[in-house]
């Protein structure tokens, strides 16, 4: 058996909600988009959502719609995919890393509260592999700054924090700005797609135009129109639309979220039970007052083993599981080493590089079957019992 990182839940649904847009003569931005951006605002809490190409690119409308300008700092984590620093320097700012905490992944607000200078202008935290960072922390560090906060929660639609004594899902959102990935490894895929969410109308009105060459009236408009209609062109702007085909695959996963999630934390409950006590691997664990999806499962290699990371990669390959290494960190690698260019704070990171260096990140995904949950850990319980062996 061969037990991928994850795989796509798409199926007879999105095949006829795409085969409806093909028939329907209409393919780019359109109808589709906006019933998804309506379905995705009520799925998280959100007053408006935009829809867009990727969620590269929704971070760095975010950081413009949120007054971020070439020479300023944005200070976020370096322990996330390289796209959240890729966005800052995108908008025209450099990224300033701090270090994040061990068990949810996220920014860590006291490491924050060291790397805001006058020069910052924004704060982007990251929902990492779908584990709520402390956006209440996160917050009140930011209000004493005066710092927008904008959420980059690429992998947690369908997380959730508990805000009040109330559950509410990521994306409401809790700063200023959300912003989603559809990649085919998040829980919902179209491909590729972005989402931003927010409550200001005005910011959604903008993020609308940005998106589309910031035209004064959209296509969709001027296509139904019994007039001649000439648009106008108010600042210069993008093409980050996204497709009437991928918002049409991603409605039906949408309508599935709920029970995706309940998929996915069954067999996250399934893997903490069954690795509560693994000599060598230590579950992931949530800390009180969060939910993860749990779009990736991340485990410890606990202290005192001895095997590499690599050697546990390796032979977890061998057995025919796919298993990566702990989270990226930017500043690691030739892209971000420039740190007269790229700025990291006092005492460095080392949160950072331990947890990339001692995590390995294992298959979990709604579709699995029960036997490859189950393959999965005898595969760990073998590794396991190879590295006490060894040592």
């Amino acid at each position: 058996m061969k037990v991928p990182i994850t795989r796509p839940d798409v199926g007879a649904a999105e095949a006829e909600a795409a085969a409806r847009v093909v028939h329907s003569g209409w393919l780019t931005q359109g109808p589709e988009v906006a019933a998804f951006e309506q379905e995705l605002a009520a799925a998280v809490g959100a007053s408006h959502a935009v829809a867009v190409a990727n969620c590269t690119v929704a971070l760095e409308l975010a950081l413009r719609c949120s007054g971020v300008r070439r020479g300023d700092d944005v200070v976020t984590v370096s322990h996330s995919f390289i796209a959240t620093a890729n966005a800052v320097v995108a908008a025209g700012a450099r990224p300033v890393f701090c270090d994040v905490e061990e068990d949810t992944f996220g920014m860590d607000p006291r490491s924050l509260e060291r790397a805001i200078t006058p020069k910052t202008r924004a704060v982007l935290a990251v929902h990492q592999i779908g584990m709520p960072c402390d956006i209440e922390g996160i917050l009140e560090v930011a209000r004493r700054h005066s710092l927008p906060v904008i959420e980059d929660a690429a992998c947690a639609i369908g997380s959730e924090i508990e805000v009040g004594g109330r559950w509410e899902r990521i994306g409401k959102p809790h700063g200023v700005i959300a912003c989603f990935s559809f990649h085919p490894r998040k829980v919902l895929t179209m491909g590729d797609g972005g989402m931003l969410t927010m409550a200001d109308a005005a910011t959604a009105e903008r993020l609308r135009r940005l998106r589309q060459h910031a035209m004064s009236i959209p296509d969709t408009i001027r296509h139904h129109s019994n007039k001649v209609t000439f648009e106008e062109y108010v600042e210069p702007a993008y093409n980050f639309r996204l497709t009437d085909l991928q918002a049409a695959v991603g409605r039906p996963q949408l309508r599935r979220l709920a029970s995706i999630v309940a998929e996915r934390r069954r067999i996250a409950d399934r893997y903490a039970a069954a690795l509560a006590n693994n000599a060598v691997f230590a579950p992931p664990v949530e800390r009180r007052g969060v939910r993860s999806n749990w779009q990736s499962y991340s485990l410890r290699i606990r202290p005192g083993v001895k095997t590499s990371q690599l050697e546990i990669l390796q032979a977890l390959v061998d057995r025919g599981v796919v298993a990566k290494r702990g989270i990226m960190n930017a500043h690691q690698t030739a892209a971000y080493a420039d740190d007269t260019r790229f700025g990291v704070v006092a005492g460095g990171l080392p949160r950072s590089e331990k947890l990339r260096d001692e995590s390995v990140v294992i298959p979990l995904f709604h579709g699995m079957t029960a036997e490859e949950e189950a393959y999965v850990l005898r595969a760990l319980a073998d590794v396991a019992a190879l590295a006490e062996m060894a040592h």
